[in-house]
C-alpha cells in the first residue's frame, strides 16, 4: 500500500492544482448553487469527471509515449516542465484582485474556459446540469494540456496499472473534493466571495503546478 501512496498524492496535487483556480467555471458552479443544491452537485461532479477523463486518457498514454522516448526522456521532461510552467505563469499573472475580481476577462484556469459566459441560466434537473458542465469544461483545452504534460513527464512512474489507478483516485478525489466545496460555499454565501480569497485560489493552485513543473524537470538533461 505505502508504494501507491506516492502516486495518489501526486494525483491529489495534480487535482487541486487544475481545479482551484477560480474563473468562469467557478463563479457558474456557486450561482449554480445559489439557486439549487440538487444541481450544482451534479454540477460540479460533471466539471470533476472531465478532468479525471483528461487524467485518464493522459495517464494512459502517457507511459507508452515514455517508453518510447527513452534516448531523449530528461529532454521530454524539460519541454513538460517548460509547458506546465507557462500554464502556471499564465496563471500566476492572472493572480491580482483587480484581475480576479473580473473572472469573464481572467486568464482563463485550468479547468475554466475564456470564452465561457458568466451567467448561467435558470436551475436545470441535475442530469441536465451534469451533461452542461461536462459539455462546458471539456472545451478548454488547457486541461488536457496540463495533464499530457504531466503523465509524459512521469511515465516511468505511473507505467503499472495499480499506480496509474492510484493517481487517478487522486485526481478523481482532489477534484470533486474542491468541487463540492464550492457547492457548499455557494449554498452558503452566494457569489460573495471576497477578492482576496479568490487570488489565493489562483496562487495556490498555479503554485502546484510551478512546484510540479520544477520536480519533473529535474535532473536535467545533459549535453554531449
Amino acid at each position: 500500500m505505502s508504494e501507491l501512496m506516492t502516486p495518489t498524492l501526486a494525483g491529489a496535487a495534480a487535482g487541486l492544482g487544475v481545479a482551484m483556480p477560480m474563473g468562469a467555471m467557478s463563479v457558474l458552479l456557486l450561482q449554480e448553487a445559489m439557486r439549487d443544491r440538487r444541481t450544482a452537485v451534479a454540477a460540479a461532479a460533471g466539471i470533476a469527471a472531465v478532468d479525471l477523463g483528461y487524467a485518464a486518457l493522459a495517464t494512459a498514454l502517457g507511459p507508452w509515449v515514455a517508453s518510447h522516448i527513452s534516448p531523449v526522456e530528461a529532454w521530454v521532461r524539460l519541454a513538460s516542465a517548460v509547458i506546465l510552467l507557462v500554464i502556471a505563469a499564465r496563471g500566476l499573472y492572472g493572480a491580482s484582485p483587480a484581475r480576479a475580481s473580473a473572472p469573464a476577462s481572467a486568464p482563463a484556469p485550468a479547468s475554466a474556459p475564456e470564452s465561457v459566459p458568466v451567467s448561467a441560466p435558470p436551475p436545470a434537473r441535475p442530469v441536465k446540469a451534469f451533461a452542461r458542465y461536462v459539455g462546458l469544461t471539456a472545451l478548454n483545452p488547457t486541461t488536457a494540456l496540463y495533464f499530457a504534460a504531466l503523465t509524459t513527464a512521469q511515465g516511468a512512474a505511473l507505467g503499472t496499472v495499480a499506480a496509474g489507478a492510484a493517481f487517478l483516485l487522486g485526481v478523481g478525489a482532489a477534484s470533486l473534493l474542491w468541487q463540492q466545496s464550492l457547492v457548499t460555499l455557494g449554498s452558503l454565501a452566494g457569489t460573495r466571495v471576497p477578492d482576496g480569497a479568490r487570488v489565493w485560489t489562483f496562487r495556490l493552485g498555479y503554485g502546484l503546478v510551478a512546484a510540479y513543473a520544477l520536480k519533473i524537470a529535474f535532473p536535467l538533461p545533459t549535453l554531449g
